[in-house]
């Protein structure tokens, strides 16, 4: 089946690609490369570089390859980003997705996995989050995810059926990839580049949380494990199964142990400044991933100590990334 990533030469999406490949099916990438890296996608692979909003460029796509199935990757990530600049975000991830979905439906495309985000929980108040926690966003990239979520649904009128994928914490490495934004803001990559001495120190952003070392809980996934997750997702709809699904470990892991298991990998000196509290960190986020595991046979493989190991030897021999 030929299955079409959007946004497919990013850090999730090309670790998706490349599984697909090594699964049999045949991957098709659309990316800008505003945000991906063109080296990340084999050779093999068609690839299309253009926005998702070309009417003209999206509609080739479908007419030059019998689509299957979606894959929708393209996105802005950065919650803090989308609280400076909320319309860049509502503009890119819910107005340019929904002229693709247009075009998409129009091309009789009936299967789409979107990328979504534990970030559609907001502040949970118990734990572990469940599908049934309530969805209310703390920033505005949450709101755009889960308003595509809803866009989504509606489209079922159209024969469009969908799975979400709400992640958690994606790290670690593959396939000779890795992890490359422009800038970072994710943990782990951070750390790394700290003992590198590409940066003089990590900020640890509050150490009186409720948890046992103070510092904030969260759960990371290896990002191996969620391209295995949206394999199983395609499966799912293959069997008209659709739905919202937790994609994470279920185990939660501080601020403070993160740093210590980099230091242990690493062997190298990793300075530390702790700073106040971020104004609206929740202390802990931990994902339960029963309802999807209770109808696929999907299951985390890595630990957080293999996530550190396998983001270390990537970034260790690409210190300066895709560069």
């Amino acid at each position: 089946m030929k299955v079409l990533l959007t946004g497919g030469a990013g850090y999730i999406g090309s670790h998706t690609t490349r599984l697909l490949l090594e699964k049999g099916f045949t991957p098709i990438v659309v990316d800008t490369l505003e945000n991906g890296h063109r080296e990340a996608i084999p050779s093999e692979v068609k690839f299309y570089n253009g926005n998702i909003n070309n009417k003209e460029l999206v509609s080739k796509i479908f007419i030059e390859n019998e689509i299957g199935a979606i894959i929708h990757f393209a996105g802005y990530i950065e919650a803090g980003e989308s609280m400076k600049d909320p319309l860049k975000f509502y503009n890119n991830n819910v107005s340019n997705a929904t002229t693709f979905l247009k075009i998409a439906i129009k091309n009789n495309i009936k299967k789409i996995v979107f990328s979504s985000t534990a970030g559609v929980y907001g502040q949970p108040k118990e734990m572990p989050i469940t599908e049934l926690s309530p969805t209310v966003p703390t920033n505005y990239y949450g709101w755009t995810k889960l308003f595509f979520e809803n866009i989504l649904d509606s489209c079922k009128v159209y024969g469009l059926n969908n799975i979400c994928l709400r992640y958690f914490n994606a790290a670690g490495a593959g396939y000779n990839l890795g992890e490359d934004h422009s800038p970072e803001s994710h943990l782990i990559p951070l750390i790394l580049k700290t003992a590198l001495k590409q940066r003089e120190s990590i900020k640890v952003f509050g150490t009186d949380f409720p948890t046992p070392d103070g510092t904030g809980v969260r759960d990371y996934i290896h990002v191996l494990d969620l391209a295995e997750a949206h394999i199983e997702a395609l499966k799912l709809l293959d069997k008209g199964i659709t739905g919202k699904y937790n994609v994470g470990t279920g185990k939660g892991s501080s601020v403070k142990e993160v740093i210590d298991i980099s230091k242990q990998i690493t062997n190298l000196d990793i300075p530390v400044i702790e700073t106040p509290r971020r104004e609206g960190d929740p202390a802990e986020l931990v994902a339960s991933t029963e309802k999807f595991q209770r109808i696929t046979p999907w299951r985390p493989k890595y630990d957080i100590k293999d996530i550190i190991q396998s983001a270390w030897n990537w970034h260790s021999s690409n210190p300066q990334g895709f560069k």
